[in-house]
């Protein structure tokens, strides 16, 4: 019934009478009209094979410059085309192996094809790694001449600049050799430790519900029971499991400890001032933007804790604890889409991004760019790849039809219209865009979908089901996550000032973040201490500074989709925000990212962009409690 009524409220954007299309066993079962099509990479794994042997005998041509890149503009420009060409076919044959791999696992043939793609690559890297040294090895001033001297040297300054701004931190090239033979071997040994500890070898408690039932409480069954409706049971779940990682935080805590000294290492031989300078560098990240990112959270922590006193009042309970942050405030609503209605709800949200962005989406989701259905053998998760420059970007899913599933179409949409336009506007050298930038088009385009959702839903039982989940993960990505990078930073800061890290004091600098964020003191949400090792469960700790980009993304978008919608919606419709979005999502890495950004319009050196989430977030808030006062 309740789809029956979404429909009506969307005028027949919804097709009714659709069947969803059940869940394949086998891939072969799966209609080709929902399959990606491999094909318009290699027509055949044989095609694969004699491309992989043509690029094979193509590798040693680099060797012929080694040696010779500041000879003349003319061999530099020659090089730098050669090392760009047999990347381009290197990056395909890697796409379409693992893509092949990933739609059916089960498959050896698969499996030893990416492998010796994998190989091929390996093989490329050692051959160019001549490259970068000598190119710093250069003055900066003969390079600049080089550039103007050959005009078909111009789509490589970027890339030439990027190298260039580096040699500060560069070393000899035999000091080169060492450090990556150091961190080669041994830079990700804590990462692999505690993936294996953590995955297989620790003994995980057995927890018995209310119902009597006994489960053994790992990682996926924490995930699933911190989401319990039964309180009871989630106090149980919580000291079970957070008391099992207390036992082991002196081993945890040593893992960490170790990776924080490995980013130390690289501190100190690429002389920079701290750790985090030194990862956002290469990126070309002030150090700024991630400090402003904790202090915007620290100016609205009110916020959060408005949300928090908000589920207490929705939970009905007298003290909110940590314990009850998982578990769904809201009611689940029946909504159910075929994987047409879904393209058509993408494409309709996505028309504020203009015609043209609609009419290249619309025609992937026609031309094999998605592989909607899982299948046995199949990968789980979803993605998009968008690394076959000269051909279309391709999306992996399991659509079971939900919203979250529509949501998942959008957000990879996003990813994918990126990269499309990167690659048609870009040439190869700066097709490619970092990770600070990525998360921004596809963080936006749920937020195109949220709104296209809100717009067009009448009932409130639904509403609520929408606003609910996008406050949760607004709560989650801009407070959580910089709760983690505040937490990283200051671990790191402890140990440049020499100050020893163990699994008690990092236990209580977490526990303290942890307090301070939820409002403890305030009495807003209880803390147990021992959810002070809740740390040692964080696998992104591990990563070098990579989680703030989570909500810097999610901030960029949302100040990015409000003014697009403000210019749609004014006396005299404009289109200034929607077409510089639109030259961010072409511009590759031909500037650096926070120029695209800024070139967007979005300066993420000011808190200009999470207030406008924090705007968003307050009137999600606003209607939540507005739909709830009307059933008292």
């Amino acid at each position: 019934m309740l789809k029956i009524v979404l429909c009506q409220a969307l005028a027949g954007a919804l097709v009714l009478g659709m069947a969803l299309p059940a869940a394949a066993g086998e891939r072969s079962e799966v209609d080709p009209k929902y399959q990606w099509k491999l094909t318009d990479i290699y027509a055949t794994p044989e095609a694969w094979e004699a491309s992989k042997a043509s690029v094979q005998k193509k590798i040693p041509e680099m060797a012929a410059f080694k040696g010779r890149l500041g000879e003349s503009a003319g061999t530099l420009y020659s090089a730098l085309d050669t090392l760009a060409g047999l990347d381009k076919e290197i990056s395909r044959l890697l796409s379409y192996a693992a893509m092949t791999y990933d739609q059916d696992t089960r498959v050896s043939a698969n499996l030893e094809r990416l492998q010796a793609g994998e190989q091929v690559a390996a093989e490329f890297g050692a051959a160019v790694s001549y490259i970068r040294p000598e190119i710093l090895a250069m003055d900066p001033a003969r390079v600049e001449a080089m550039v103007a001297q050959e005009p078909r040297l111009k789509d490589y300054k970027p890339y030439l600049d990027n190298i260039l701004r580096m040699k500060a931190h560069t070393l000899s090239p035999a000091e080169e050799q060492v450090v990556a033979r150091a961190l080669g071997q041994m830079g990700g040994t804590p990462d692999a430790v505690y993936g294996i500890f953590t995955n297989a070898d620790m003994p995980y408690p057995e927890v018995e519900l209310t119902s009597g039932e006994k489960v053994r409480m790992d990682a996926a069954a924490y995930t699933k029971y911190r989401a319990s409706q039964n309180r009871e049971d989630r106090m149980r779940v919580f000291q079970k499991f957070w008391g099992k990682y207390s036992e082991f935080k002196r081993t945890l805590g040593t893992t960490l400890y170790s990776a924080v000294k490995g980013h130390i290492f690289t501190r100190d031989v690429r002389k920079y001032d701290s750790c985090l300078q030194a990862s956002l560098d290469r990126n070309n990240i002030p150090v700024e933007v991630y400090k402003q990112l904790i202090a915007d959270v620290h100016r609205n922590l009110p916020v959060l804790h408005r949300y928090l006193k908000l589920r207490q009042k929705m939970m009905g309970v007298d003290q909110l604890r940590y314990e009850d942050l998982y578990a769904s405030i809201i009611q689940e609503v029946d909504l159910q889409y075929t994987p047409e209605e879904a393209m058509k709800l993408t494409l309709e949200a996505c028309a504020p991004l203009g015609p043209e962005y609609m009419a290249a989406l619309k025609k992937g989701y026609e031309s094999g760019w998605v592989d909607f259905m899982p299948s046995t053998g199949k990968r789980s998760g979803a993605y998009s790849n968008g690394s076959v420059y000269d051909v279309h970007p391709f999306q992996l899913l399991n659509f079971m039809g939900t919203y979250e599933d529509v949501s998942t179409l959008a957000h990879e949409s996003g990813h994918s219209m990126h990269s499309y336009l990167s690659n048609k506007k870009q040439p190869y050298i700066t097709a490619d865009y970092s990770i600070f930038v990525a998360e921004v088009a596809s963080t936006l385009n749920e937020n195109l979908l949220l709104h296209h959702m809100l717009k067009n839903t009448k009932d409130d039982a639904t509403r609520l089901y929408l606003l609910g989940s996008a406050l949760d993960n607004m709560r989650q990505t801009l407070f959580r996550q910089t709760l983690f990078a505040e937490f990283e930073m200051t671990i790191h800061e402890m140990a440049e000032r020499g100050e020893t890290l163990s699994g008690d004091n990092m236990s209580a600098l977490y526990l303290k973040l942890l307090r301070e964020y939820y409002g403890s003191d305030q009495g807003v949400c209880a803390v147990d201490d021992l959810y002070g090792v809740e740390w040692a469960y964080i696998p992104h700790f591990y990563y070098n500074f990579y989680v703030y980009q989570y909500a810097t993304s999610l901030t960029a978008s949302t100040y990015i989709a409000d003014r697009i919608r403000q210019e749609a919606a004014a006396p005299k419709p404009a289109t200034k925000a929607r077409d510089a979005y639109i030259g961010l999502l072409s511009a590759g890495s031909s500037k650096y990212p926070i120029d695209v950004l800024k070139d967007a319009g979005v300066d993420m050196t000011t808190s200009a962009p999470f207030d406008a989430a924090m705007r968003e977030m307050t009137r999600i808030m606003d209607e939540i409690e507005g739909i709830l006062s009307k059933k008292k």
